[in-house]
């Protein structure tokens, strides 16, 4: 199979929508971290300095992970699944590349979380023995059919699917 742009595939559209649910809620955890430092200003006298760094390190975290980052990491995934090689590509300021041979592949499996079921999304992860993979945020069907091609490539065993 060649690796022309063509081949490549991309993950799942409504994977920005998971990410900036799940970084929606990491930053709400900081902007309560953010009213417990107002409070201990208000209370123990803790240095205003530490509330202001707190709230621009939360409101950094807002609008970086919650509103720029999740659809600028969607239009840089890509994957592509060839017959010897798995390749992923991905970032957003540095772009990485990825290439498994699939001789190397030992185990292959969906996961799926409650913020990628609450979405119909799954994600496939393979091992290799220098260390995991992940293609994330496919729909069930897709990451299904996605899990049954790599096992089938790397002729992992179906128990270990």
């Amino acid at each position: 199979m060649d690796k022309n742009e063509t081949f490549w595939q991309r993950i799942d559209r409504r994977a920005p929508r998971v990410w900036r649910l799940v970084n929606g809620i990491v930053s709400a955890v900081l902007w309560l971290a953010v009213a417990g430092g107002v409070v201990l200003h208000l209370m123990a006298g803790m240095p205003r300095i530490i509330v202001w760094l707190l709230a621009a390190g939360a409101l950094l975290h807002l609008v970086i992970e919650v509103f720029i980052l999740p659809e600028r990491s969607w239009r840089r995934w890509r994957y592509f699944i060839g017959e010897d090689e798995i390749h992923l590509r991905y970032g957003v300021l540095i772009v990485k590349q990825t290439v498994i041979p699939m001789v190397r592949v030992q185990h292959v499996d969906t996961k799926q979380g409650p913020f990628l079921r609450r979405y119909g999304l799954a994600s496939v992860t393979f091992s290799t023995a220098a260390g995991s993979h992940e293609i994330p945020a496919l729909s069930v069907e897709i990451a299904d059919e996605v899990r049954d091609v790599i096992a089938r490539l790397a002729r992992v065993s179906d128990e270990d699917v």
